[in-house]
């Protein structure tokens, strides 16, 4: 298999960028991209790129309902700062939307089609104008031809775990499937909501550290518990907010990176693998599609949980956090709330996770996420997280999902990057 490489990353500050258009937050994201590959922003400084994956959800609700890549860079060829006639592939797979596109740019180069793919996620959600512009792109990450049939999946899982399951315009079906999943695993193992609160305690104390993240506090874990109630037993601490913005990769292949200077090729980080699964309507005890994905990577890379040195995973909701350190295999099913609560993924504890302090601190503007994962494991590995950094990370992890089907997301995606320079 070939090696593909990171050269090139960056993200945008996550928040709320009423000012900015999807125009501005490309342009951001793409250019600080190139700089960080040493291309600068000069004209040409694209050229070498030959291939380009762009991810966004929610543009057609904006009025952008197709070409949405093409549009936002357009400007930047006009400009000369993207090559012109590079073929641009538009990717839409709810939150995970930014993992596709990066799964794209590396699968790109894996075939030898390209040396060079960009992968890049934008998106916006505040929406001050129009406010019901949100629901309708959240909607979109959840069947619309047959509600009826989740309808009755989330009743019934609702009865079993004594949650009623409600459809209203004060609430969001997205969180009320995550606190009824908490809500059994809290009957069927003994998790409490204390252990999801240190799970989101921490991650805002990660966030404090991060200059990109939309929440930059702490909160204490008795203060995530006295918050506002989104949904029994999530409390608002607990949940990621609503934010816009970018973040993009530049891929290579090891031929490519040859011709780089040297110190581009001693900041690469190298792709060891990316996959994918599909979700499906799984029962309450069955495993979910992360576990599979991240599986394929293990067997693929013949890396173990024990090998990860940090993870960036999918909170959005603080319970989602000690679920997938389950699924991942990073401890055994049923005691990720004591792992939690123990401090070992807390910055400078045995597995630190979410050390950009994740959705719920960090933001979710859900297009450009799984990229600015991307971007936040990439600097960790080359030594340039600052206040926030991981001593010694050889190998991280990433898990983003997307889109709901049942108590699955419709998609999964791992990937797990290596500083091997």
């Amino acid at each position: 298999m070939r090696n593909v490489y990171i050269i090139g990353a960056s993200s945008t500050p996550f928040g709320k960028h009423a000012d900015k258009s999807f125009h501005d937050l490309t342009r951001m994201a793409y250019l600080d991209a190139l700089d960080d590959c040493g291309l600068g922003n000069q004209k040409g400084a694209g050229d070498l790129i030959e291939q380009a994956w762009f991810g966004n959800c929610g543009m057609g609700y904006w009025g952008q309902g197709g070409i949405r890549g093409q549009v936002c860079f357009d400007p930047l060829v006009e400009d000369g700062l993207f090559p012109e006639r590079v073929p641009m592939i538009n990717v839409e797979g709810g939150c995970a939307t930014a993992s596709m596109a990066f799964h794209g740019a590396w699968k790109d180069i894996l075939s030898g089609q390209a040396h060079v793919s960009l992968a890049i996620g934008v998106e916006k959600l505040v929406s001050p104008d129009a406010p019901e512009r949100i629901k309708k792109i959240f909607d979109a990450a959840i069947d619309q031809f047959d509600p009826q049939k989740w309808h009755d999946y989330y009743a019934q899982a609702g009865a079993e775990v004594g949650k009623d399951f409600q459809v209203g315009a004060d609430r969001t079906v997205f969180m009320d499937t995550y606190a009824m999943q908490a809500l059994w695993h809290m009957k069927r193992y003994g998790t409490t909501q204390r252990q999801i609160a240190c799970g989101a305690s921490k991650n805002h104390y990660h966030g404090s550290l991060n200059p990109k993240a939309q929440y930059r506090f702490e909160v204490s874990v008795d203060e995530v518990l006295a918050d506002r109630e989104i949904s029994h037993p999530l409390t608002r601490s607990m949940c990621a907010p609503l934010g816009d913005g970018a973040a993009a990769a530049i891929l290579c292949s090891e031929d490519a990176l040859a011709n780089f200077p040297r110190e581009v090729q001693a900041r690469a980080v190298k792709i060891r693998t990316s996959t994918l699964s599909g979700g499906k309507y799984r029962k309450l005890d069955e495993p979910g599609l992360s576990m599979v994905a991240a599986n394929k990577a293990y067997a693929s890379t013949g890396l173990t949980p024990k090998d990860i040195d940090l993870v960036e995973l999918h909170d959005a909701t603080s319970f989602s956090e000690l679920y997938q350190l389950e699924m991942l295999g990073f401890c055994p099913v049923g005691e990720s709330g004591a792992f939690v609560e123990s401090g070992a993924t807390t910055l400078g504890g045995k597995l630190p996770v979410n050390v950009s302090g994740g959705l719920v601190s960090k933001g979710h503007p859900i297009g450009a996420t799984g990229l600015s994962m991307v971007y936040e494991i990439t600097r960790q590995l080359r030594g340039e997280a600052g206040d926030a950094q991981v001593q010694g990370a050889t190998l991280g992890m990433i898990e983003n999902g997307g889109g709901v089907m049942g108590f699955d997301e419709a998609a999964c995606a791992i990937a797990i990057l290596e500083k091997d320079r």
